[in-house]
């Protein structure tokens, strides 16, 4: 799309995290031809269709560097649940939805980034092949992955931790069809990473599959790490070692691998981590749901780690993990030692914009407002009560935001969403089908998996 943006506030996001009011953005096809001020690039592009941006801040689309889309089939259960949700739910759910249902609940999900003002997802999850057309035709940019693992997640619920390298197979083959099929699908909006589902469940076996196929396609890398005490346990019995430990004696630690959550990383851990150049993907919503995330999110800005921030389970909800990432971090090293206002807002804004492409090595593309790179756009409706009065706009947005200001949505220069309406998607239809399958879903695991409990208070269907 050829499209001058004028008369708004720019939030460029770049080194100097530079503020351009009356500002104007020239997009030629995908890609930022200009950015500065409106009257300078009304003469130098007289040509170019206008879009007046009036009472609207530009940012960087949001970029949620950890989610899971398919698990919003389990939305308002497993978050008041007191087991292991990885294997108590999350897995068997991903086995028992067909390939048409992951399609329908990837679309709910996407639906739902877009209105949080997200460009891009960073989705990594099993069944890759049978949902990454439906992502796709959203118009969203992606990193794709399959969730690999050597050791049967369907098993582990009932404390089976034994080698299954053809249950194994599967994920691998899976990777390597995902990667044939999709990988630089779209014009390249989407990309595929490798990914290893987390230390408790890949041999280092599997590890060093993940590590070929990765050096062999130039791709990134991510995995989930010490997310549970469970986890620690499992690794501790099995090797002797911290998650983080096994993964770096398996040699799979590097600037490359991202891992998500590092709920039950050491001292000694983070500093292993940090000195790999190993990334940090937040996710600070979802793991405070039983309390405030024990991360050591202060050891771990102290350590230069770059840190992404992501949504992960059951929400795409970008402005909650901000909320709720903020405070984290200000009390990230205790009350004791902190509690005031360190990190500024702009450090977490910088969280889903410029560190989340750094995470999934494309800072050189997106990630900030700057000549060159792509037409990646989040625009928020600045004439909304909870933005009213703007004396720090970047403060606004992170204490107060919420995805009811999201007005547009850009990606690789073409709009997702354009003045509150979402483009690729009939939304009225798409959330009475997901309903539709979540009850399905949820019936035929219930039944077939007796040892399963029910949410606290049992499944309540509300015809709405």
């Amino acid at each position: 799309m050829d499209l001058l943006i004028t008369d708004t506030v720019v939030l460029t996001c770049d080194d100097e995290r530079r503020v351009i009011e009356h500002g104007a953005i020239a997009v030629q096809g995908n890609r930022i031809m200009a950015v500065g001020n409106t009257a300078d690039l009304e003469r130098d592009y007289p040509g170019l269709e206008r879009f007046s941006a009036r009472g609207l801040a530009v940012l960087p689309g949001f970029i949620n560097a950890h989610t899971h889309t398919a698990l919003t089939v389990l939305r308002g259960t497993v978050e008041d649940w007191d087991g292991n949700a990885v294997y108590g739910y999350m897995s068997p759910v991903s086995y028992e939805m067909s390939a048409e249902e992951r399609a329908i609940m990837v679309q709910l999900g996407c639906l739902e980034a877009i209105r949080s003002g997200c460009a891009t997802l960073v989705d990594p999850w099993r069944h890759l092949t049978s949902y990454v057309p439906a992502m796709a035709a959203t118009g969203l940019r992606l990193w794709v992955s399959e969730n690999c693992a050597d050791i049967n997640t369907l098993k582990i619920r009932a404390g089976d931790y034994s080698e299954d390298r053809a249950f194994g197979q599967v994920f691998l083959d899976r990777t390597i069809e995902g990667i044939e099929a999709y990988h630089g699908m779209n014009n390249d909006r989407v990309r595929c990473q490798i990914a290893a589902h987390a230390p408790d469940n890949c041999t280092p076996w599997m590890l060093d599959q993940l590590m070929q196929l990765s050096r062999k396609h130039g791709l990134t890398r991510t995995v989930h790490l010490a997310q549970s005490l469970d986890e620690l346990d499992a690794v501790k019995a099995a090797y002797g070692l911290t998650p983080a430990e096994y993964l770096d004696r398996e040699g799979f630690l590097g600037p490359d691998l991202v891992g998500a959550h590092w709920s039950y990383c050491t001292p000694s851990d983070v500093e292993l981590l940090a000195s790999r150049g190993t990334q940090m993907v937040h996710c600070p919503a979802n793991s405070s749901r039983r309390g405030p995330h024990v991360a050591p999110v202060g050891l771990i800005r102290d350590a230069g780690i770059n840190v992404a921030i992501g949504t992960d389970n059951m929400t795409e909800d970008m402005f909650h993990a901000l909320k709720i990432g903020l405070i984290l971090h200000r009390g990230g090293r205790g009350l004791e030692k902190e509690g005031g206002v360190n990190p500024q807002p702009q450090a977490l804004l910088d969280g889903i914009t410029r560190n989340a492409a750094r995470s999934v090595g494309a800072e050189a593309e997106i990630g900030t407002i700057e000549v060159g790179k792509k037409a990646d756009l989040t625009f928020l409706d600045l004439n909304m009560p909870s933005m009213r009065p703007i004396i720090r706009l970047v403060s606004n947005i992170v204490h107060y935001g919420h995805p009811g200001i999201v007005h547009s949505v850009m990606t690789d220069g073409t709009f997702l969403m354009r003045d509150r309406k979402v483009l690729a998607l009939d939304e009225s239809s798409l959330l009475q089908e997901a309903q539709a399958v979540t009850e399905r879903v949820w019936k035929r695991m219930m039944a077939k998996n007796p040892d399963i409990a029910a949410p606290p208070g049992g499944l309540q269907w509300i015809d709405a």
